[in-house]
């Protein structure tokens, strides 16, 4: 598919993100205009998780002029990270868009790395995944604790489950409209992070390519509840993958 041809959605979770969020915006969307899509469409996702005035600013911005191609979704009935996303998806494939971009807000993930998932994606695949293990990544050392816990997860995932991917555990991804349908159609059963595993996992069948990224502050904590759900997850997968049960 061609980029001129292409009707892109930009799912985007925002919380806390007052003193980024302008600025990130602009970057994403300057991004976007050097591949002349036909149109260009970011969802800013809000929820009562966040505390500042970030709702009030992703208002602002989704007022033209200057950046009308900015969405201000409220959502103050999510419940969970999982939710927020989700939000995201049926607002980006309610408004027909071809491919959807997932990325966190804040500069985690750096919008610098946003060209290769497009270049994949005009290549034919059906998803693209970013990566913080591959080679050419990059994953702040000073968030050692958090590291060992993604690096872990990602290696139990794929002995357990099959799969390949060098990061089962991370977000940003792009997909294809009717790739997130079907995968939304066998359903996520994650509130917590183990979600993205959850996506990655039910991609496996489909068409898709890996993006080196630099990951930038990661939290540092890690709830004992999300590697608990985490962990219940994963046997679930395992057990589907086994014949042992459906989603």
């Amino acid at each position: 598919m061609r980029y001129a041809d292409t009707r892109l959605g930009i799912v985007c979770p925002v919380t806390n993100e007052q003193a980024t969020l302008e600025a990130f915006v602009g970057e994403v969307l300057a991004v976007c205009d050097g591949f002349a899509f036909a149109d260009v469409k970011l969802f800013l996702i809000v929820d009562n998780t966040s505390t500042d005035n970030t709702l009030d600013l992703a208002r602002e911005l989704a007022s033209p002029p200057p950046l009308s191609s900015v969405c201000c979704v409220w959502a103050p009935d999510n419940r969970s990270v999982a939710d927020a996303y989700r939000r995201g998806y049926r607002e980006a494939i309610q408004a027909s868009c071809d491919w959807i971009l997932e990325i966190d807000a804040g500069f985690s993930h750096r919008p610098e790395d946003i060209a290769p998932f497009f270049k994949h994606m005009a290549a034919g695949n059906d998803c693209v995944f970013s990566s913080r293990f591959a080679r050419g990544a990059y994953f702040p050392r000073t968030a050692l604790f958090r590291y060992l816990v993604s690096r872990g997860g990602t290696l139990l995932a794929n002995r357990m489950l099959g799969t390949t991917l060098t990061d089962m555990t991370g977000g940003f991804e792009c997909f294809t409209r009717r790739a997130l349908q079907d995968i939304l159609a066998i359903g996520i059963h994650s509130a917590g992070p183990f979600f993205q595993t959850e996506i990655r996992f039910h991609a496996r069948h489909f068409n898709y390519a890996e993006v080196p990224i630099h990951y930038s502050a990661p939290s540092h904590r890690i709830r004992t509840k999300a590697i608990s759900e985490a962990l219940r997850g994963l046997w679930r997968l395992y057990k589907t993958k086994r014949g042992k049960t459906g989603i």
